[in-house]
């Protein structure tokens, strides 16, 4: 056949092809949803949403199109987005039988972990093996980890504010800093030892995929582009198993960011399961107590261990869950108490730094979590960032299964419609959180309403809300009860840029840190260790 038969076979048969695929449903299937505004295109297909995951602004298109078109809005052929606190409920809650949209198969590198599991029973089963290892003495071990790699990334800031400038303050982007320290927090608890990151001061792991030489690759920017690729994919099924031969270089380095991501989890676990040979008979005392130990140990509802590849599955989702989001959420919330101080002098930075100087002695080096975990100003602080910065930004989608479809504020929506809640937009709802929306302000956590309690959404809802969020709680509060404890900062920027992949990450945050006065105390020098 001559090419040109085959351009005109194409030129007939791909317009058909996309009438029975997009515009057909449109009428039928999807026939219910005609209802709802939303951009035009959005009606036949995911192209819109996709491109704003491409671009790394999903949150802020979905946002916009709520602003434009209202509370409930379609933003897919078959997705319903819906801004309100109440959705939350409708969507996320126990027992609505809901399952995790095909969007979350992009997200599997191996086999499925907790995170993008799809199967209910499945993930009760993976739930069940891995909830122990967040259980809250299980969490209690965690802290000398964290500790020793506070205590190393300090001993790094010091010199940094050791080089001040005429202000008096030494000039540092804060947000690689804190995607150092996560990385390593994680590889600690996830992984046995820290990356390194810290120590190095400089974005690298190293990976192996199936007995390949080791490479070394920048860890946070192998996740960025696994996350916006992913992102991408998981709304664009059609062609994700041949995306890595578009033209598009953004498609053929994410894919190769998501075998590289894999392959730093597969070198962390083999170099644990290494390091763990012979000392199954050691005291439960002597053991190290962290996330993969007790992984490898787990056993299964019939008793069985998990299998390598699951292990690998669940050492990876851990990482990205520990080092992306930590890092993302407290980066932007040292922005926010910095820019609440400079929008309203003398009414967050002092009383903090009063409330943390009450808690923790001047010569004390890391603060313990008994110090810190009951802060309330503190607490309110990283409440209030994370209102405003929302690290899970985007409506997490999930897929009415029920024969009959569900009923929201009196509209329904039938068996196949994508529902999600976008956290970025209801964390910004004025009428929920007041005509101050926009401001840091953490006294408002002083008297929160009934509908701003069911608002705030940083975990997720429900069933398959972050296992980790008592982790995550815990890092946040010794991340920052560190750093203002022991630093002046000034704030060098006017706005907090993000671009987002699965979640919502800053761009830069530059500072002036100096040391404070106060803080006299004598550090380990940890500089020229790795580990």
């Amino acid at each position: 056949m001559e090419l040109s038969h085959y351009i005109l076979l194409f030129s007939i048969l791909a317009p058909l092809w996309a009438i029975s695929y997009w515009v057909i449903p449109y009428f039928t299937t999807y026939g219910e949803l005609r209802q709802y505004p939303g951009p035009w295109i959005c009606k036949f297909s995911n192209t819109w949403l996709a491109l704003g995951a491409r671009k790394g602004k999903k949150y802020a298109w979905v946002d916009w199109a709520h602003r434009k078109y209202g509370k409930v809005v379609r933003v897919g052929f078959n997705h319903v987005s819906i801004a309100t606190p109440e959705g939350l409920q409708t969507v996320y809650a126990h027992g609505n039988g809901f399952l995790k949209d095909h969007f979350y198969d992009a997200f599997v590198s191996g086999v499925p972990g907790v995170f993008n599991v799809r199967d209910r029973s499945e993930h009760t089963r993976k739930r069940k093996i891995i909830s122990h290892a967040f259980s809250p003495s299980a969490v209690h071990h965690f802290e000398p980890h964290m500790t020793t790699n506070l205590e190393r990334w300090v001993s790094q800031l010091d010199k940094i504010a050791a080089d001040q400038g005429p202000d008096g303050y030494a000039r540092v982007n804060l947000m690689p800093w804190c995607i150092f320290l996560a990385f390593d927090i994680i590889g600690n608890l996830a992984f046995g030892a820290p990356f390194g990151m810290v120590a190095r001061g400089r974005d690298e792991c190293e990976s192996a995929l199936d007995g390949q030489p080791v490479i070394r690759v920048p860890g946070a920017e192998t996740l960025k582009r696994r996350g916006e690729v992913s992102s991408t994919l998981g709304l664009l099924p059609e062609i994700r198993s041949f995306a890595k031969y578009l033209p598009d270089p953004f498609f053929s380095r994410g894919i190769q960011s998501v075998r590289n991501l894999h392959g730093i989890a597969e070198k962390a676990v083999a170099r644990k399961i290494e390091a763990t040979k012979g000392l199954e008979d050691m005291s439960d005392n002597d053991k190290r107590h962290d996330i993969l130990e007790m992984l490898i140990n787990a056993k299964d509802p019939q008793g069985n261990p998990i299998s390598h590849q699951e292990l690998t599955a669940e050492a990876l989702t851990q990482l990205i869950a520990g080092s992306d989001t930590v890092s993302n959420t407290s980066c932007a919330i040292i922005y926010w108490i910095l820019h609440g101080e400079r929008a309203k002098p003398g009414t967050v930075v002092s009383k903090l730094q009063a409330e943390l100087d009450a808690a923790i002695p001047a010569n004390g080096p890391i603060p313990k979590h008994s110090q810190v975990k009951n802060l309330r100003f503190l607490r309110n602080c990283i409440n209030e960032g994370m209102r405003l910065h929302s690290t899970s930004a985007i409506g997490l989608p999930r897929i009415v299964t029920a024969e009959a479809g569900v009923s929201y504020n009196g509209q329904h929506f039938p068996k196949g419609t994508v529902l999600s809640v976008p956290s970025f937009t209801i964390h910004h709802d004025a009428e929920v959180w007041g005509d101050d929306v926009d401001e840091f302000r953490p006294d408002r956590w002083l008297g929160l309403t009934l509908r701003q309690k069911i608002c705030f959404n940083p975990f997720s809802y429900g069933p398959r809300a972050c296992v980790g969020q008592n982790v995550a709680h815990m890092e946040l509060a010794l991340i920052v009860g560190t750093v203002f404890h022991r630093y002046d900062f000034t704030l060098l920027q006017e706005r907090l840029e993000s671009h987002e992949g699965f979640s919502k990450k800053p761009d830069e945050c530059y500072v002036g840190i100096r040391k404070r006065e106060r803080v006299n105390s004598h550090l380990p020098s940890f500089c020229a260790r790795g580990d």
